[in-house]
């Protein structure tokens, strides 16, 4: 396959990863022809119940990854602790990998990923990197209270720890293994913030609606499109977007994660290269889902619309619903013609772990909300915050409307 030549549908795309992202993406994937084969280290994997085919082995393997290559003329994945060195097996095999592994090596560890960022111009919170053979001793010149997170493998809240003051710094870098961790000050920020987008080989961009996040316990409890911020923090949160893939010759799809200051100013949280939870919503709430632009961009064909349905929203449903023995009572819900349940076909269902998520489409981002709110609640679970719900019930003036002219 050339750089930027198309695969045509009937093709086999190789997913590394099998969890719910690669299980969305495989259906995604079917609906427009192709084949999929993931690579998984445990079988009867989420993704693996969808793909036409589902590898079993280690990333570490160069045996397992040439095996895989040899199946497959592309390959993408749905989480980045992948090691780098499985990414150019792959290649070595001539099967191109988006994004690739110069961009992965980046933003897999917080602490290149922030430097990267912070080398071109892009604003982030205040940080400072600790490395395991240099043990912290002196306070560092960073604003109280921080959080000190793990340079790599943290994620949904782990490998993360709250420090007050300098004085608690060597314990928490201990709490945490004493390993590569960043240090950055707490961000007063006024709202969470994402925005997804795909870049095709030849350069092509969609970028979505920007999207409003709150999460429950450091885990992403719901999001709502389009985000109820003025129009012009919107594009600029794109445009950060837009400079971020370029500065990293990103290829495929990710997402960036912003905080946005009550002074309007945004500063970047994280970057996933690959398709995001806060994205969701797009299967019902565009006319393409992430994951068929995914599919799209991997695959060189042309980038579809992002134009919206409507107001949209995401409720995750996370293990604590479930009964200790039975399935979730869907039958308690309203479900109607407006609103969708998403199950990941996990095994064990256990607190604070995404067993799948509720999606609703409305007139309006609040009604949308809502609707996903009551959803869930009937379901057995929690309410959505009051204070998200307030955000949601304000001045929209980042429109559906405008939803069309989001795609480049």
């Amino acid at each position: 396959m050339g750089l930027n030549a198309a695969l045509p549908p009937g093709a086999c795309i190789g997913i590394l990863g099998s969890g719910q992202l690669g299980r969305m993406f495989c259906h995604a994937a079917r609906e427009l022809g192709y084949r999929t084969a993931v690579f998984s280290e445990e079988a009867g994997s989420p993704a693996g119940q969808i793909a036409d085919r589902e590898y079993v082995g280690r990333f570490e393997s160069p045996e397992d990854m040439s095996d895989f290559a040899d199946g497959v003329q592309v390959v993408t994945y749905e989480f980045e602790n992948i090691p780098v060195a499985a990414l150019r097996v792959c290649l070595d095999h001539g099967v191109q990998v988006r994004p690739g592994p110069d961009a992965l090596h980046t933003i897999q560890s917080r602490i290149r990923e922030k430097t990267h960022l912070q080398r071109h111009g892009v604003p982030v919170s205040p940080f400072v990197a600790l490395h395991a053979d240099e043990p912290p001793s002196a306070a560092p010149n960073l604003s109280f209270p921080c959080l000190l997170k793990t340079a790599r493998f943290g994620y949904d809240g782990k490998g993360q720890v709250h420090v007050a003051s300098p004085d608690e710094l060597p314990r928490a870098w201990q709490e945490l293994g004493g390993q590569d961790a960043v240090l950055e000050s707490v961000v007063d920020f006024a709202h969470e913030l994402s925005v997804v987008m795909a870049r095709s080989p030849s350069g092509d961009e969609a970028i979505y609606p920007v999207v409003l996040n709150h999460h429950r316990n450091l885990i992403l409890d719901i999001s709502v499109a389009p985000a109820p911020i003025p129009a012009a923090t919107a594009r600029r949160a794109q445009d950060l977007t837009r400079e971020i893939a370029g500065s990293l010759d990103l290829v495929g799809l990710f997402c960036v994660e912003y905080f946005l200051l009550a002074t309007g100013e945004l500063m970047v949280n994280e970057i996933a290269p690959r398709t995001h939870n806060s994205g969701h919503w797009t299967i019902e709430g565009c006319e393409t889902s992430q994951f068929a632009q995914q599919v799209r961009a991997v695959c060189g064909l042309p980038l579809g619309s992002v134009a919206m349905r409507g107001g949209s929203a995401m409720a995750n449903l996370l293990g604590e619903l479930w009964p200790e023995h039975g399935d979730l009572p869907t039958g308690h819900a309203a479900w109607g013609l407006d609103a969708f349940l998403h199950l990941y076909g996990k095994g064990e269902a256990r607190p604070g772990r995404k067993m799948g998520h509720v999606t609703a489409t409305a007139m309006s981002a609040r009604a949308a909300a809502q609707r996903v709110d009551g959803v869930r609640q009937a379901l057995g679970g929690w309410p959505a915050a009051p204070e998200f719900l307030a955000a949601v019930s304000g001045p929209h003036p980042n429109s559906a409307g405008s939803a069309e002219e989001m795609q480049s």
